[in-house]
C-alpha cells in the first residue's frame, strides 16, 4: 500500500481517531486480516484441487471430504481452548504460537506422500488455527472502540470470513493448474513467517491472567463433533444401519452430553454459558453454523460439478467462483455505510433472503447447463447476500461482550463457522451419496459410461445443493424469529 493511499483511506482516518491506544492501528488491522485470511483460506484452498488429490493419494469419493473435515473439526473443536489460552497467556503470544504451528503443518501437508500423512497434517493445521484465530477478533475488539472504527474494522474482518473461502477456491485453482495441488499448502509458509515476524512489533500484548484450562471440555467437544461427522460420512458409504455408523452417533451423543455436563460444573469453562443468555447473540451463533454449513458445502459440491461434469480445469473451476468473490468483497466495503441507514436487522434479513434465492437457483445445475446465466448469476446473488449478512451477523455475536469475555465470544463465532462447515458437509455428503445411488439405479440402456457418470454426478450435486439451500433457509428463519433486536443498535 502506498503512502498516498494510507493518508486518504477512510478506514485509516477513522482508526487513527478512534483506536484505543494502539501504536499503529492500521498495522494491527493488516496483520489481523492477513492472519485470519490465511486461516480461512485453508478451509477451501484445497477444494479446487480435490480431483487431483483424489488421484494422487488414492482417496475414496466420500473419504475425500476428510481433507476438509480433518482441518475444520480440529479447528472448530479446539477454538474455545485457544480462546482461553489467549485470555490466560496473552493474545499476541498465543497468536504467534498458533501461526507458527500452522505454518509448520502447512509445509508438512504440502510434502505429504500418502492420504494418512495429509490428513494428519491437516488436523495439526486445524490445531494451529484454533490457537491463533480467537486472538485475531479479540485483538480487533479490544483495539477498536465500539463505533465507526470498530464497525469498519469488523466489516473488513467479515469480508475475509465470508469471502475468504471463495478466494481460496480461485487461488487453489490457479496454484493447482500452474504448479501443483501441494502449493495450496506451501503458500502458507512465507505468509506465516511474515506474520510471526511482524506480530511482536505491531500487535499489542494483553496481560497474563490466572486461571485454568478446561481440557476435559475441549477434548469431549472435539471428539464428540468428530464422531458425529464421522457417523454422517460413514453412513454415506455403509448405510445408516451399519454398526460403525450407529456406534459413531452413539459415541458422539455421549461425548457431547459429557461436554455439556462438564461446562455446567467447571470452575472456569471454555464455553461461558452466560454468553448464550442474550437472544440475539445466541441466534447469531446458530445462524452462522447454518450459513457456513450451506456455503462451504456449496463450494465442495459445485467444484466437483465444474470439473467432473462441465469439464473445467482446476483453474477454470476456481475462476468460475469470481462473480461471488468480487461482489462479496464489494459488499464488505459498502455494508459499513449501509448499516446506519438501513439497520443491521434489515440488512441481515435481506442478505439472507438473497443468499437463499441464489443457492436455490444454483441447485438446478444439470449436465449441459451454460455457465451464464445458470451458474454465474446465482453465484453473484449468493455473494451479495452473504456479503450483506456477515457484518451484522458478526457484530451481533460480539456486541455488548465484556473485555474479559472477548476471547470466548470471538472463539464461539469461529467455532460456529468451522463446526458448521464440518457438520454441513458431513450431512450433505450422505444426501449426495444417496442421490448418486438413486441415479445409478436408473441407468439408461446403451448410454456411454462417461455420459451416465456425468449424469449421476450432476444429479448428486443438484440434490446436495438443494440441501445447502435448506440450511440457508433455516438460517433465515433463525434471523427472523430468534434475533429480534437489530444488530446495528446492539453493536453501538
Amino acid at each position: 500500500m502506498s503512502p498516498t493511499l494510507v493518508k486518504t483511506d477512510p478506514i485509516q482516518k477513522s482508526i487513527s481517531r478512534e483506536s484505543n491506544g494502539a501504536p499503529n492501528a492500521t498495522a494491527v488491522l493488516v496483520i489481523i486480516l492477513a492472519c485470519y485470511l490465511m486461516i480461512v483460506l485453508d478451509v477451501s484452498v484445497v477444494i479446487a484441487a480435490l480431483p487431483k488429490i483424489h488421484d494422487a493419494l488414492d482417496f475414496s469419493p466420500t473419504g475425500l471430504s476428510w481433507v476438509q473435515n480433518a482441518y475444520t473439526l480440529t479447528f472448530g473443536g479446539l477454538l474455545l481452548l485457544g480462546a482461553r489460552a489467549g485470555d490466560l497467556l496473552g493474545r499476541r503470544r498465543t497468536l504467534i504460537a498458533g501461526i507458527s504451528l500452522f505454518t509448520v503443518a502447512s509445509l508438512a501437508g504440502g510434502l505429504a506422500p500418502s492420504a494418512a500423512w495429509l490428513l494428519g497434517a491437516r488436523a495439526v493445521q486445524g490445531i494451529g488455527a484454533a490457537i491463533a484465530a480467537p486472538s485475531t477478533l479479540a485483538l480487533l475488539t479490544t483495539t477498536f472502540r465500539e463505533g465507526q472504527a470498530r464497525t469498519r474494522a469488523i466489516a473488513y474482518y467479515s469480508a475475509v470470513a465470508g469471502g475468504g473461502g471463495s478466494v481460496g477456491l480461485v487461488l487453489g485453482g490457479v496454484l493447482t493448474d500452474w504448479l501443483s495441488w501441494r502449493w495450496g499448502l506451501f503458500i502458507n509458509v512465507p505468509v506465516g513467517i511474515a506474520v510471526v515476524l511482524a506480530a511482536p512489533k505491531y500487535l499489542p500484548e494483553t496481560p497474563r491472567r490466572r486461571g485454568r484450562f478446561d481440557l476435559s471440555g475441549a477434548v469431549t467437544s472435539t471428539l464428540g463433533m468428530t464422531a458425529l461427522v464421522y457417523g454422517f460420512v460413514r453412513a454415506a458409504g455403509d448405510g445408516w444401519s451399519d454398526r460403525g455408523t450407529v456406534a459413531s452417533f452413539v459415541a458422539g451423543a455421549a461425548l457431547l452430553t459429557a461436554f455439556a455436563l462438564t461446562e455446567l460444573r467447571a470452575e472456569q469453562p471454555i464455553t461461558p454459558l452466560h454468553l448464550f443468555a442474550d437472544r440475539s447473540r445466541s441466534g447469531a451463533y446458530a445462524a452462522r453454523v447454518l450459513v457456513t454449513g450451506g456455503m462451504f458445502s456449496t463450494f465442495f459440491f459445485l467444484t466437483q460439478f465444474l470439473q467432473g461434469v462441465a469439464g473445467y480445469t482446476a483453474l477454470q473451476a476456481g475462476v468460475a467462483f469470481l462473480p461471488m468473490t468480487a461482489v462479496m468483497f464489494a459488499m464488505g466495503r459498502a455494508v459499513p455505510r449501509l448499516m446506519p441507514r438501513i439497520g443491521g436487522r434489515r440488512l441481515l434479513t435481506g442478505g439472507m433472503l438473497l443468499a437463499v434465492i441464489g443457492i436455490a437457483w444454483l441447485s438446478r445445475v444439470s449436465d449441459g447447463m451454460d455457465y451464464f446465466p445458470g451458474i454465474a448469476v446465482p453465484l453473484a446473488l449468493l455473494g451479495i447476500g452473504i456479503g450483506m449478512a456477515f457484518t451484522p451477523l458478526t457484530a451481533a455475536g460480539i456486541a455488548g461482550v465484556a473485555p474479559d469475555d472477548a476471547g470466548a465470544a470471538s472463539g464461539l463465532l469461529n467455532v460456529a463457522q468451522q463446526l458448521g462447515a464440518s457438520l454441513g458437509l458431513g450431512i450433505l455428503i450422505t444426501v449426495f451419496a444417496s442421490a448418486m445411488r438413486s441415479a445409478g439405479l436408473h441407468r439408461t440402456s446403451g448410454a456411454s459410461i462417461h455420459a451416465e457418470a456425468s449424469r449421476e454426478l450432476a444429479h448428486g450435486v443438484s440434490t446436495a445443493l438443494t440441501g445447502s439451500a435448506v440450511l440457508l433457509a433455516m438460517a433465515l428463519a433463525v434471523v427472523v424469529v430468534v434475533m429480534r433486536r437489530p444488530a446495528a443498535s446492539r453493536a453501538g
